[in-house]
């Protein structure tokens, strides 16, 4: 029989418990890994010897790599949300602060991250004409409630969401490549068969506003878009110039 007070048992006793494997266990674990190591040493069993099983124990959890990135993003993508109704940082009775508070939630969560921020702008959005990096039905959802319940109309709203996600888009992805985080996309086929990619054809019931507003959030502005930021940068420009 063996002694209470043996070696072994000191050390299992000295071990700290693990923590059980969950998706979202998992999730956290490959956030801090690609934080650390950046997102090419991402593999599936890189992320087993960091949580001390074998890779095949996640796939129990997560479908594979692919699986992974989408776990990934999105648990960066709800971190964006900011409450519509207003809360302590800022007024419930105007939408230029709401922006501003959001704008600066993205480009802390940009900072935090700089290395996954890259895949908000590649992954597959919840619906297909939503903008990165707002591209969650929650966020947008959010947002629209937000600027329509402060005094904005439908068409003002939507092209507030469309100005705005651009301009948060091109210039946190500046700042990250500043930081050394890559900007092309990811060059290998990730796809293993059972990811879980979001589904284009999400019900839009839960997301009133969102489903109100679809075909103005589908309308193909592109154009008019680029020619209005353009005469607005050589507005700022000439101002700059000529002070």
């Amino acid at each position: 029989m063996a002694n209470d007070d043996s070696p072994e048992r000191a050390r299992s006793a000295a071990r700290p418990a693990r923590e059980p494997l969950s998706r979202d266990h998992i999730i956290d674990a490959a956030i801090a890994s690609v934080d650390e190591r950046g997102l090419p040493a991402l593999t599936m069993r890189s992320l087993g010897q960091r949580l001390g099983v074998e890779a095949m124990s996640l796939y129990r959890y997560v479908n594979g790599r692919e699986d992974l990135l989408e776990g990934m993003v999105g648990r960066l993508v709800q971190e964006l949300r900011v409450d519509p109704r207003g809360d302590e940082h800022f007024p419930t009775d105007g939408w230029q602060a709401y922006l501003q508070s959001l704008a600066v939630g993205a480009r802390r969560l940009a900072h935090a991250h700089p290395s996954l921020f890259p895949l908000i702008a590649t992954r597959h959005p919840s619906a297909p004409w939503l903008r990165p990096p707002l591209r969650s039905l929650e966020v947008v959802e959010d947002f629209l409630v937000a600027l329509i319940s402060r005094g904005l109309s439908d068409e003002s709203a939507v092209a507030a969401y469309r100005a705005f996600s651009s301009f948060l888009l091109g210039h946190l992805l500046l700042e990250v490549a500043t930081l050394g985080a890559s900007t092309a996309p990811v060059e290998e086929t990730l796809d293993e068969g059972d990811a879980e990619v979001p589904d284009n054809d999400l019900p839009l019931s839960d997301f009133p506003q969102t489903q109100r507003l679809q075909p103005l959030l589908e309308a193909d502005h592109a154009d008019a878009e680029f020619e209005l930021a353009l005469e607005h940068l050589l507005d700022r420009l000439d101002a700059l110039v000529s002070q």
